[in-house]
């Protein structure tokens, strides 16, 4: 597979890359067969993070043997103080078995207040380089859900790399966030290339995302049939048709402005909702029989059945989904599928 220069860090990197979630699922030796088959097709790019279960732990298992210079690691702390992100580096140098990350994430840098903690003195920001200086790291990154603060921190010039969603329905980095990473020699990481497993046509989603310069596209992959599809698709390179773009229009009206991105950072519900389940699953209802989606969502639908409407979720979601609302307009739209 073809590498190109991730910005600033002059790493030369495949045009996709690996992401970790997904095999925090998959039994250990599968996940490490999957890994190494991966980077059997060329890729040569994985990111993953400490708080991704075992992720980084089969995948430490996977490259060992391999030559370090070969292999371009991505990881992440969620540490707002110098102490916990130590402590996390720490954990993930080992389950990796590194001695040094290439790129490494202040994660989910979603908030003021967040921002002003990791900066903060005794910061988690001040212990990435601290990390750099003893090359445990090598060049420093973050995350965000965020555009207008990701913009802010962008500008500050403290990173060589960022990670951003960014597909075809979730375009909000694509006005600001990728020109100024351009401009800035920033490496960028497009999270959630296929929606968080909502977009199911992985040729309209990579060919929609091979259109931009200087991103490396990073999906969750649990099988290696994923993996080699998308490299497949990459590498042909085949531009979007007048078709395909009729389609992610069409698609662009079915989610609606108001779209849950399965990112989960709305967990802990106190009643146990599965609230990533339920609010996409107006999408699925009409992709499945009402009988095959009674079985997949009736469950989901009674737990809704108890939400409390106390925001808690609210609070926590980056993308300021008027949760309880949503779920509301969800039961009644899937209702209408169900069976009697």
């Amino acid at each position: 597979m073809k590498k190109v220069r991730f910005g600033k860090t002059e790493l030369m990197v495949s045009e996709i890359a690996f992401g970790g979630i997904p095999i925090m699922r998959v039994p250990k030796a599968d996940a490490v067969k999957l890994v190494r088959e991966t980077i059997g097709l060329g890729i040569n790019f994985i990111d993953t993070a400490h708080v991704y279960a075992d992720s980084e732990e089969k995948i430490g298992e996977a490259i060992k043997g391999l030559r370090r210079e070969d292999i371009v690691i991505a990881s992440k702390s969620t540490a707002d103080d110098k102490k916990t992100f130590e402590e996390d580096l720490a954990l993930s140098l080992k389950r990796l078995g590194l001695d040094y990350i290439d790129i490494y994430q202040l994660h989910n840098v979603g908030s003021q207040a967040r921002r002003d903690a990791v900066f903060a003195p005794r910061g988690a920001y001040e212990g990435l380089l601290e990390a750099i200086e003893t090359r445990k790291v090598r060049f420093p990154a973050f995350s965000s859900h965020n555009i207008p603060l990701a913009i802010e921190i962008m500008k500050g010039g403290k990173f060589a790399a960022v990670q951003i969603p960014f597909n075809y329905i979730d375009r909000d980095a694509e006005r600001e966030i990728i020109p100024l990473a351009k401009e800035l020699d920033m490496g960028f990481i497009a999270m959630k290339p296929m929606g968080g497993g909502l977009l199911e046509d992985a040729g309209l989603s990579f060919r929609y995302l091979m259109q931009y310069e200087n991103i490396v596209p990073d999906p969750g992959i649990e099988k290696i049939e994923e993996i080699r599809e998308i490299a497949g698709i990459v590498e042909q390179n085949r531009p979007l048709t007048a078709g395909d773009r009729k389609e992610i229009e069409r698609l662009r009206a079915e989610f609606g402005p108001s779209w849950c991105h399965r990112c989960d950072y709305c967990q802990p519900c106190p009643r146990d909702i599965p609230i990533s389940s339920i609010l996409p699953a107006k999408s699925m209802v009409k992709r499945f029989t009402p009988e095959r989606a009674q079985a997949m969502l009736g469950c989901a639908i009674e737990k809704a059945r108890t939400c409390l409407e106390c925001g808690d979720c609210m609070t926590r979601c980056p993308y300021n989904l008027e949760i309880p609302k949503l779920l509301k307009e969800s039961k009644r739209q899937i209702a209408r599928h169900l069976p009697k």
